[in-house]
């Protein structure tokens, strides 16, 4: 029995060893990273862009991303006159902060200094109706919406089937009635917006130049011509070659190396 006891004790003084190790560690990562988004930012304001952004990159190699980190490397970017990396990162800051103004803005003025002015296929009005409601948030937004309308609305539920004066009742009940409706609504977007999430594989050109074929190989035809910084989606992989789809419905093939995964 002894030794049982003395194996659950070793056991667990090893646990608690490794768990404060992690701490101590996690620790240790938060602060480096501090400094080093510091460091970026003492070098950026004195124009020493590319050495910011190096400082930045080790804090994305590190595990550690944000929408604060993503958008300043858009500016360094953007101070280079790197159009395809600086639209990359702010499209980044953009996925964890949808409603961002700042980050709209410049990366508005990141796309206004594109070559290729593409011109999107017109939308139906429940189209644009739905893209404006699904850019609220994103798809893990929504999911946390519908958690907190679901626990108002049970809340809500038990103070009216609790409640006793008949005009408490009928505004709890209506309250309750209420976010249930924004709880199936929050839902739904929930699954929606995740489906769109899965579904969608967008892309920025990375290549200041590129011919884009009709089929995946060097001698194929070519289709057109883009440049550093559209915005395509991936519909097809062979081999080391993109099938990609254009906002205005044309499609061709080009290179994995010349454009990079959102």
């Amino acid at each position: 029995m002894k030794t049982n006891i003395l194996n659950i004790n070793s056991l667990f003084q090893k646990k608690l060893f490794i768990l404060t190790m992690m701490f101590f560690l996690s620790f240790s990562a938060f602060a480096q990273n501090t400094a080093l988004f510091d460091q970026g930012k003492e070098l950026y304001k004195n124009g020493k862009y590319q050495q910011a952004i190096n400082a930045w990159m080790q804090i994305l190699e590190s595990g550690h991303h944000s929408a604060e980190l993503y958008f300043n490397l858009g500016n360094a970017q953007y101070k280079l006159n790197h159009i395809g990396p600086s639209v990359y990162y702010y499209e980044k800051a953009l996925q964890l902060a949808p409603n961002d103004a700042d980050i709209k803005n410049n990366l508005a003025f990141a796309e206004n200094a594109r070559i290729d002015a593409i011109e999107p296929l017109p939308e139906t009005f429940f189209s644009k109706w739905y893209s404006s409601i699904a850019g609220i948030f994103t798809f893990n937004g929504w999911a946390i919406l519908a958690v907190v309308s679901s626990l108002s609305f049970v809340a809500l539920f038990l103070l009216y089937y609790f409640a006793f004066a008949e005009k408490k009742k009928r505004l709890l009940f209506a309250s309750s009635m209420f976010a249930g409706l924004f709880l199936l609504v929050s839902l739904t977007m929930a699954f929606l917006t995740y489906d769109d999430f899965t579904k969608k594989q967008p892309a920025i050109i990375f290549a200041s130049e590129i011919e884009v074929k009709t089929e995946p190989t060097m001698g194929s035809n070519v289709a057109f011509v883009l440049h550093e910084g559209t915005k395509v989606q991936i519909s097809a992989k062979d081999g080391n070659w993109y099938r990609i789809t254009l906002a205005d419905g044309k499609d061709g093939w080009i290179p994995a190396s010349d454009l990079k995964q959102l």
